[in-house]
């Protein structure tokens, strides 16, 4: 049975296979993402954030499990792809406000 997702959580992971733009529309304009200790602020960062890790890396994400812990809500996803340390799970912590992401941190 699929998760239920909130829907722009659910189009972030869609986004996630397309591109650094599909994946940046997901976001509030002023949104930070925080991955592998390094923080990006906006669109454009976020866009280019995940337009590297494309060029770098194959992978695959798969939700399994989500939980909202008070605003956050906390989706693990299971990784798969030709990074070093695959396949692992991820824990994606969001923040929304309306049918935006405002925050995102990617946490191992």
């Amino acid at each position: 049975m699929p998760l239920s997702l909130p829907k722009p959580i659910a189009d972030y992971f869609a986004a996630d296979t397309a591109d650094g733009v599909a994946v940046a529309k997901c976001f509030s304009a002023d949104a930070v993402v925080i991955d592998e200790k390094k923080t990006y602020r906006g669109r454009d960062a976020i866009a280019a954030w995940k337009s590297e890790a494309s060029a770098k890396y194959d992978y695959v994400a798969e939700p399994m499990t989500v939980d909202a812990q008070g605003e956050r809500i906390c989706v693990t996803a299971h990784l798969t792809g030709n990074f070093p340390g695959s396949p692992v799970d991820l824990r994606y912590a969001f923040t929304l406000s309306g049918d935006a992401i405002t925050r995102l941190e990617i946490i191992p």
